[in-house]
């Protein structure tokens, strides 16, 4: 007893238990924290060098020749197949000019070369991995609750329908009209310029499915006839004021003057 009293007195005791404390929120960690998705483990060596010299070759200015980033575009150490992916399938990169926002364009290169410079990135660090066709098959999702996920997370930028509405600073929200399944899930997954991260803390990948079902639901012709470009009140009072209102007063107009 004598031993064990005068061991917990030791100068160096608090060090031990510091260390031990350490050791073991390490190993905690490590058997309870996800692991990031990446994309580099189905690619071969060959795609990885093929976009590396592709990477080079177009994007090095800059990002830099490793991707480490420089004072005019961030580093994509990190960011994973996904946003790089969405970022050129969609043509918004590379950019054409120095804008407040990247804008949809034609892409600038064809899919095995998008494929194999997302590889490059891919392996410069973990992070989110293009999704497969069956984690964005709107026919595996649930459009109701899609709805009220997009409600509560999107429709306040993107519109109750996903139709795009404006934002600060020359920035904006698209339209999803025209997106594929996979570009939304990828917009959701790695939250480009001003949209934000959802994560699977957020939304689970469950939950995207079901966003996207809802959103493809949208692209079918309304039963309620003509949307007016979905906006909400602003073009329905239009529409009311100037075709509705108007007409009365044609309608009024007409009338007198057929009276007199």
């Amino acid at each position: 007893m004598k031993a064990l009293a005068a061991g917990r007195r030791s100068r160096l005791a608090p060090a031990a238990l510091l260390l031990l404390a350490l050791i073991l929120t390490g190993a905690l960690y490590a058997a309870f924290a996800p692991e990031p998705a990446t994309a580099a483990a189905g690619d071969s060596a060959e795609d990885v060098e093929a976009g590396r010299e592709l990477f080079q070759a177009n994007c090095s200015t800059c990002h830099g020749l490793n991707g480490e980033g420089t004072d005019v575009a961030p580093s994509l150490i990190g960011v994973g197949a996904a946003s790089v992916d969405f970022q050129m399938a969609t043509g918004r990169m590379p950019m054409a000019n120095n804008s407040p926002q990247a804008e949809v364009r034609a892409p600038q290169f064809d899919p095995e070369q998008i494929s194999q410079v997302a590889a490059y990135v891919a392996s410069l660090g973990p992070g989110p991995a293009i999704p497969s066709a069956e984690m964005v098959d709107p026919e595996g999702g649930d459009s109701a609750n899609g709805l009220a996920l997009f409600r509560t997370n999107c429709a306040m930028c993107h519109n109750a329908v996903g139709a795009g509405g404006a934002l600060s600073e020359g920035k904006f929200a698209p339209g999803l009209y025209d997106s594929t399944p996979t570009e939304i899930y990828e917009a959701m997954l790695t939250g480009p310029q001003s949209m934000p991260v959802f994560n699977e803390a957020n939304i689970s990948p469950e939950g995207k499915q079901d966003i996207i079902a809802f959103l493809m639901e949208q692209r079918e012709p309304s039963v309620g006839g003509i949307t007016l470009g979905s906006l909400g009140p602003v073009s329905e009072g239009l529409w009311v004021w100037i075709v509705g209102i108007g007409g009365l007063i044609i309608a009024a107009v007409w009338i007198g003057a057929k009276s007199s």
